[in-house]
């Protein structure tokens, strides 16, 4: 199916990792031009200079998106090597284990900055543009706003502030034509994933205690599972989808344990 992305210049956090690559990797596919967001300059450079040799186009920006005057830098890239934003892709975030019991005040207001006030930053800055694109913006967001998991606060509050963003900005961008959707994540080995597992003293006897609870084939969600469905949402081939949160997650979230 061609989703009609064709040269639509999309950012994506932290696109050069894990989820936000497999999202790169899926818009490369579809003729789109990502602009990637991130820190890691190694790491980005890398996806880039690879992408270059397949004969694609796609550009980055490095900016830590804890600090609001680079994220405003890194839209502003976007918009003059291109002179337009189609979409936003807003992904980056780490569950950084910010708990109740142990966190502090420094601990929980850092989390919130480093996943949910960037989702804000990035869609503002980028507005301006969407509006005459008629763009949209996908939020990729985590089961723990939704099932909790007990030892972070401040991902989970930050996963329950993406989602209740999605569907107020949803309501707002009505007037521009603007879709925002969200797509939650459950169980997707990633490589941060992967150095969560191995911090376990059996780490395979682990992963099998997680996947097994996994309804649908008892395996982990691949990052080019959400990142087809980000394309999707993306694309006009979802023209009159909006507002909505999409568990692709293999039925982890909803459906029942016991199976």
């Amino acid at each position: 199916m061609d989703l009609n992305l064709k040269n639509k210049v999309v950012i994506v956090t932290g696109g050069s990792k894990g989820i936000g690559l497999g999202i790169t990797e899926a818009l490369i596919a579809e003729g789109a031009i990502p602009v990637i967001i991130s820190r890691n300059k190694s790491s980005v450079e890398a996806v880039i200079k690879k992408i270059h040799a397949e004969g694609k186009e796609a550009h980055y920006a490095i900016a830590e998106l804890s600090d609001p005057e680079q994220c405003k830098n890194a839209v502003d890239v976007a918009v003059k090597k291109y002179g337009r934003i189609d979409a936003v892709v807003n992904n980056a975030g780490v569950n950084d284990g910010v708990s109740l019991e142990n966190g502090s005040y420094e601990d929980f207001m850092k989390s919130l900055k480093c996943n949910l006030v960037h989702y804000y930053l990035i869609a503002h800055h980028a507005l301006p543009e969407l509006k005459k694109s008629k763009g949209s913006i996908v939020n990729i967001g985590s089961k723990t706003s939704f099932t909790g998991q007990g030892g972070t606060s401040g991902y989970a509050a930050a996963n329950g502030g993406r989602n209740a963003l999605t569907r107020e900005w949803a309501v707002e961008l009505l007037p521009y034509s603007i879709r925002v959707n969200a797509i939650i994540v459950a169980e997707c080995y990633t490589p941060l994933y992967d150095k969560w597992i191995k911090t376990f003293d059996n780490p395979e006897e682990k992963l099998e205690s997680i996947t097994k609870h996994i309804p649908l084939e008892n395996r982990m969600t691949t990052a080019e599972e959400i990142a087809n469905t980000t394309v999707f949402l993306l694309s006009d081939k979802s023209s009159h989808t909006t507002g909505q949160l999409i568990f692709v997650d293999g039925g982890y979230t909803h459906l029942d344990r016991a199976l």
